[in-house]
């Protein structure tokens, strides 16, 4: 385990009480290698109790749907989902059909749906219309609290990340702030390049093949923070991706969302009505959580290696995963 902060009990994003995660894997033929992961927030109404969140761009050499409203809002109102690239419209579909259906929404008549997104095409045929808005829904309804799987899974099914098969990885820390114990958790879909860097030694070469690529970093906290200090602590998600050498590339896409689910800061169809007095941790105090975020993305990444198996697909033969006995060898 990387760092010295304490894990949730489950060690996932999920340690955040009432988050919730669902995936839809599709692995059939040789061709499909592919998937939808969801991220809700919490179990009731999304887009009625919306929660505060930041974005952060280190490279935006990727498709994010609905970041502008987030920058500008910094709140999200539907489940958060992962897919692969060209299935980012059938996604946002899926999204606008389940949360329209919800009750309460039936006079609802505008939606910021958020999709992320990164090129699983290496193992999947990703111009075959896979996952199918109806598949996105099935990855929401079936999105639940506990244990989250992990590996070649939902959205990580087809992805490969410093030359090995990547994945789904999530981690969490457990932080005390101003008397306070928070729970922060984090979920990515690895597949970027660089030279793999574990414990602070590097494990793998980095080849010009293996620099493009990119990640979605989900970070959930019950901490009650700002949508501006969600920003900073998506920020330093990237100190994380950083540590595992990553290359950082032109062709790469960085992105890292950060919600908070306390429910002093969600924005209610009360708050949103009124001046409201919303209290939430100052700048002063950030700091734990900061290096909480570093951590957890670290482990979420090599965890997204480590849990992956080595998989055939569509364009490559066989994507080996990552074993212990290679990497002692190296």
């Amino acid at each position: 385990m990387p760092g010295q902060l304490p894990t949730g009990a489950l060690n996932a994003i999920t340690d955040v009480a009432g988050v919730r995660v669902g995936h839809v894997t599709l692995q059939e033929g040789d061709r499909t290698r592919t998937g939808v992961t969801a991220i809700l927030p919490h179990g009731g109404n999304l887009y009625q109790d919306k929660v505060p969140a930041g974005l952060a761009i280190l490279n935006g050499y990727g498709k994010l749907a609905g970041s502008t409203q987030l920058l500008e809002l910094g709140e999200l109102e539907t489940p958060i989902i992962l897919t692969n690239t060209l299935a980012v419209g059938r996604a946002i579909e899926g999204v606008n059909r389940w949360t329209l259906a919800q009750p309460g929404n039936e006079r609802v008549g505008s939606l910021n749906a958020v999709v992320g997104e990164t090129n699983d095409g290496r193992l999947n045929d990703i111009r075959a219309a896979l996952p199918t808005a109806e598949q996105v829904i099935a990855a929401i309804d079936s999105a639940k609290t506990g244990p989250v799987a992990e590996g070649c899974v939902g959205a990580g099914t087809g992805t490969v990340a410093f030359g090995h098969k990547g994945g789904i990885g999530t981690s969490s820390r457990r932080v005390e702030v101003a008397g306070m114990a928070y729970d922060l958790g984090v979920l990515v879909q690895s597949n970027y390049g660089g030279a793999l860097r574990i414990d602070g030694r590097d494990r793998r070469a980095c080849t010009a093949a293996d620099t493009d690529g990119s990640i979605m970093i989900v970070l959930a906290t019950d901490a009650p923070l700002s949508d501006r200090n969600l920003r900073r602590l998506a920020e330093r998600c990237f100190g994380g991706l950083a540590r595992t050498g990553a290359a950082l590339s032109n062709g790469s896409g960085d992105y890292a969302l950060a919600f908070s689910t306390a429910e002093t800061v969600r924005r209610t169809p009360a708050r949103r009505g009124q001046v409201a007095t919303i209290a939430d941790l100052p700048n002063d105090q950030m700091s734990p959580l900061f290096l909480a975020a570093i951590e957890a993305t670290e482990e979420s990444i090599l965890n997204s290696l480590f849990m992956a198996v080595t998989t055939a697909g569509f364009d490559v033969a066989r994507q080996a995963s990552v074993t212990v006995k290679a990497l002692r060898s190296a």
